[in-house]
C-alpha cells in the first residue's frame, strides 16, 4: 500500500495518463472518420437523387421535342431530318452527362482521399 502512495507522490502515473490521452485521440480520429464517411454517403444519396431527377426531366424534354417534330413532319425527308437532329441532341446530352459524372467522380476520389488521410471535408 505504501508503494502505491509512493508512486502517486513521485508522479509515475504520467505514462497511464499519456496512454489515456492517446486512446482518446484515436477514438476522436475514428469518430471523425465515421462522421465524414456518413456525410459523404448522405451527400452521394442527395447527388444521386438530383441527377436522376435532372436526367428524367431532360429525357422528357427531348422526347417531347421529338414527338412534336415528328407530328409536324410531312415527308420522309422531314422525318429523316428530325431523327438526325434528335439523335444529335441525345448524343450531346449523353456527352454532357458523362462529363458531369466524370467530374463528380474526380471530386469523390479527392474527398475520399482527404477523409482517409484525416483532412477535413469541405
Amino acid at each position: 500500500m505504501s508503494e502505491l502512495s509512493e508512486r502517486t507522490a513521485s508522479g509515475s502515473f504520467p505514462a497511464i495518463a499519456n496512454a489515456e490521452a492517446e486512446a482518446a485521440k484515436l477514438n476522436q480520429g475514428a469518430l471523425e472518420f465515421m462522421l465524414g464517411a456518413q456525410k459523404m454517403m448522405i451527400e452521394e444519396l442527395a447527388f444521386l437523387g438530383d441527377e436522376m431527377l435532372e436526367r428524367t426531366q431532360t429525357e422528357m424534354h427531348l422526347f417531347t421535342e421529338f414527338v412534336t417534330k415528328m407530328a409536324t413532319a410531312h415527308s420522309v425527308r422531314d422525318i429523316r431530318t428530325t431523327c438526325q437532329e434528335c439523335g444529335q441532341h441525345q448524343l450531346d446530352f449523353f456527352r454532357r452527362d458523362s462529363e458531369r459524372l466524370f467530374r463528380h467522380g474526380e471530386q469523390m476520389i479527392a474527398a475520399t482521399s482527404n477523409l482517409i488521410s484525416g483532412r477535413a471535408l469541405h
